[in-house]
């Protein structure tokens, strides 16, 4: 006996060997599940469920490929001594014809009642609690992994593109007309000539030597009277402005500023000076090192509040879970929305896939030829192919498991 015919006889024996503990191990937890039943066994039961499915279905057609399984003389097995030419059209046809059919498929998806599955399993504070916890680590692992340089990059151009568009122009001739419409101009006149007042008679002196320095002359016929009259003058001037709300100056004051809000939000000069302070000062180095700062300090905050249960953001995240159970408990309006997305969009993505599984069929054996290239591929690859149905036991196993971890956990 040659070493591949070893090789291969000994792997066959390890994909069956691997099976048969599969199978012991679903009647094991079929057993206890009846008997001691326990949370993980539905777990263990799930994978060893599907990995007997995963099993048997590459069993059966990694034997098919090369001879009749078992001695039967099934239809459509020997596949590659038998079928060579029509095999690939006829099993991809088959399949696509009698299972992936609307027909078929429908009172399948129809079945679907996702939502009273989640609300059943909701309905349980364990499964909150898991739930919450799975919901954490996603969100953990998205902050952890997140491409921070790409998204900085993509909010500074938004940030950039959404200052640019901004109408300053029009916001300040707003602002100014708010202004003036709630007498704010009049209040910082109010508030302004008190405190000239006091500037004015705290420094007599200096304006006395300011007067005499330009006019030096008054300074020997009587300055200093000259400059307390003109102090007086100036006093009195500022208080009939402060006393009086319909001053002159306040109207022609209130006029010019009115029609300065008009240029401002007309006037080119005004627009470009307004684009060359936002080039200036919000410029995109300056914006990304803003985000940078921003999103450092969101990010630690939020996996700080992720990691404490008492923190806003995990309180948050509970009492949605237990709104979102309670709602799907009490409101059948939102499980019949719910189960009909759900069986809509089964529905459409096998209908959509249909050909494509057959198309695949087709191709895959129609490559194949007669006995003695059944005999040599299957002395070449068989070891190999005895690792699809390895894998296929595990890999079914996983799947299986994966499936139910989402039905259980994610999904609802």
């Amino acid at each position: 006996m040659t070493d591949k015919k070893k090789q291969l006889r000994k792997h066959k024996r390890i994909a069956t060997g691997l099976f048969i503990a599969m199978m012991l191990i679903y009647f094991l937890m079929v057993f206890l599940l009846k008997h001691q039943p326990q949370t993980w066994m539905n777990y263990v039961q799930a994978f060893s469920e599907a990995a007997m499915v995963g099993a048997l279905a590459d069993w059966f057609a990694v034997t098919a490929l090369f001879r009749y399984p078992m001695g039967l003389k099934i239809p459509h097995t020997n596949l590659i001594e038998n079928s060579k030419n029509s095999i690939g059209d006829n099993l991809g046809s088959f399949v696509t014809d009698n299972f992936l059919t609307s027909e078929n498929i429908r009172p399948y998806v129809e079945k679907i009642d996702l939502a009273l599955f989640a609300a059943n399993w909701l309905d349980h504070s364990k499964n909150q609690d898991l739930l919450e916890k799975e919901i954490n680590k996603i969100l953990k692992n998205i902050l952890i992994n997140l491409d921070q340089a790409t998204v900085l990059d993509f909010l500074t151009v938004k940030a950039q593109q959404g200052i640019q568009a901004i109408p300053v122009q029009n916001l300040v001739s707003q602002g100014l007309i708010y202004a003036i419409e709630n007498n704010e101009h009049n209040r910082l006149i109010d508030l302004i000539l008190p405190e000239a007042k006091k500037y004015v008679e705290a420094n007599r002196d200096e304006i006395y030597h300011k007067v005499t320095e330009k006019k030096p002359i008054l300074g020997l016929i009587g300055g200093k009277a000259v400059t307390n009259q003109l102090i007086s003058g100036i006093v009195s001037f500022f208080d009939e402005i402060l006393y009086n709300q319909d001053h002159k100056i306040r109207i022609e004051l209130t006029s010019r500023l009115l029609d300065l809000t008009q240029e401002i939000n007309s006037s080119e000069v005004w627009k470009h000076k307004f684009d060359d302070i936002l080039e200036q000062f919000i410029t995109p180095e300056k914006i990304n090192t803003y985000l940078s700062e921003l999103v450092d300090t969101l990010k630690e905050e939020l996996l700080d509040q992720l990691s404490d249960s008492n923190s806003p953001v995990s309180k948050y995240i509970h009492n949605n879970i237990k709104q979102l159970a309670n709602q799907l408990k009490s409101d059948e309006s939102t499980r019949s929305k719910i189960n009909t997305w759900v069986q809509h969009s089964v529905y459409k993505m096998i209908l959509n896939n249909t050909q494509e599984v057959g198309n695949l069929i087709r191709n895959t054996v129609g490559n194949w030829d007669g006995k003695e290239l059944s005999e040599k591929l299957e002395l070449e690859v068989g070891k190999d192919l005895q690792f699809i149905r390895i894998n296929g036991t595990l890999v079914g196993g996983l799947v299986g498991l994966i499936i139910y971890v989402v039905t259980h956990w994610i999904v609802s």
